[in-house]
């Protein structure tokens, strides 16, 4: 997917009420920093500035029909310049340097945002459509601290395990069969390109491997890791390629030259629009996923605009439009009776709970271990990203 021009806006801060919060701490022990939070609304300041994964603010440059941030300009009157970002990491960078107002988060980058201070806590009363987000998406460890949320909830779906029908036989069930088993797939295995994705194999130690204790993928310490790193190396001389662009993967399984490895059901969906002999399953350890939430910028230059755009972009229509557009379920209830596709939400399993149960939600590893342990420090992101070099070598 092509991305969007940046363009910078720099305008005057309307003045408007805060409040300040003391800082807040999760069950975890994470402290976020002290910081206001907006009170009531003013002006928008007629510009707003996003930063957000490719697809999830579409204004018609790459396709003229797929368009709901000019309808979002017409009624509130705030112009926006959209920046897209390829990964989490990426996303984090951006967000230091000030030129954004709101960010589409990933669980993997969010408490890195809120822990460095680049994202403030969110008024949810000043969001009308937050009362209609999915109740299971709110006040999860990825957007929220000690109760207060720092975002509005998005849009979910599941790291799912795919393969081509033609040759995986008989059908997988386990996550086995890209990590202890991917020798029958030699050269032939796809795995997503970054740090977070060794939680997928510590989900599967986690289910497999009892001994090592591991009882959240995103809670490691150094011993857990080194199980989690060692696994992942054994895999390597089987992948052959780490994937982050969804339509190269799918180009992979279209030529055969990949036949099995994790995926998002939108590139399930494309691949077989495109003829591949695929499908996918959720394993039965589960699978991580995603959450993504819209966060607002501690210090953005249009704080008003971006609560309007908060509002916007979990309305029904619009969540309906992005959820489809992406090939994710959609956050906000009231989007599926308008999707194009009306077995859309079926398919995604919107609203599902029991299916969103299996989810292990991308989070940003931290010291305090996220699985409550108090007698050992976990690793942190830092850590996973020298491991993931490690890895790839």
């Amino acid at each position: 997917m092509r991305k969007i021009l940046a363009i910078a806006v720099v305008a005057m801060l309307t003045a408007c009420g805060t409040t300040s919060e003391s800082p807040t701490e999760n069950s975890q022990g994470f402290t976020a920093p002290k910081l206001p939070m907006h009170d009531k609304l003013g002006p928008g300041e007629g510009a707003v500035s996003i930063l957000a994964w490719p697809g999830y603010a579409e204004d018609g440059s790459n396709d003229p029909k797929t368009d709901w941030v000019t309808p979002f300009e017409k009624q509130t009157g705030c112009q926006a310049t959209i920046k897209t970002f390829g990964t989490s990491d990426e996303a984090v960078t951006l967000m230091k340097t000030g030129d954004y107002d709101v960010i589409s988060a990933s669980g993997d980058a969010s408490l890195r945002l809120i822990a460095a201070g680049d994202v403030a806590p969110v008024n949810t009363g000043l969001v009308p459509n937050y009362g209609d987000v999915t109740a299971f998406l709110k006040d999860r460890p990825w957007n929220s601290v000690g109760g207060q949320m720092y975002g509005v909830p998005h849009g979910w779906g599941a790291n799912l395990l795919m393969y081509r029908t033609d040759v995986v036989k008989p059908a997988p069930t386990s996550w086995a069969a890209v990590f202890t088993d991917a020798g029958k797939y030699q050269g032939k295995v796809t795995a997503y390109d970054s740090p977070i994705y060794i939680a997928d194999a510590a989900l599967f130690l986690m289910k497999t491997k009892p001994d090592l204790g591991i009882k959240n993928p995103y809670a490691l310490d150094e011993k857990q890791l080194g199980a989690a790193v060692d696994l992942l190396k054994t895999q390597k001389p089987n992948v052959s390629e780490y994937w982050s662009d969804y339509l190269k993967e799918v180009q992979s399984f279209k030529s055969g030259n990949s036949v099995i490895g994790t995926t998002w059901q939108v590139i399930v969906n494309t691949a077989k629009a495109e003829k591949a002999p695929v499908e996918a399953i959720l394993p039965e350890e589960g699978a991580t996923g995603w959450s993504d939430t819209w966060m607002v910028a501690a210090k953005g230059k249009h704080p008003n605009c971006a609560y309007q755009w908060l509002n916007w972009i979990v309305s029904p229509q619009a969540n309906a439009q992005v959820a489809e557009y992406f090939g994710e379920a959609p956050a906000n209830q009231k989007a599926c009776a308008l999707t194009a596709d009306k077995s859309f939400c079926e398919t995604y399993h919107a609203g599902d709970a029991s299916y969103a149960e299996k989810i292990w939600y991308w989070s940003t590893p931290v010291p305090q271990c996220l699985d409550g342990r108090t007698d050992v420090r976990c690793t942190d992101y830092a850590a996973w990203t020298r491991a993931w070099t490690e890895i790839k070598g």
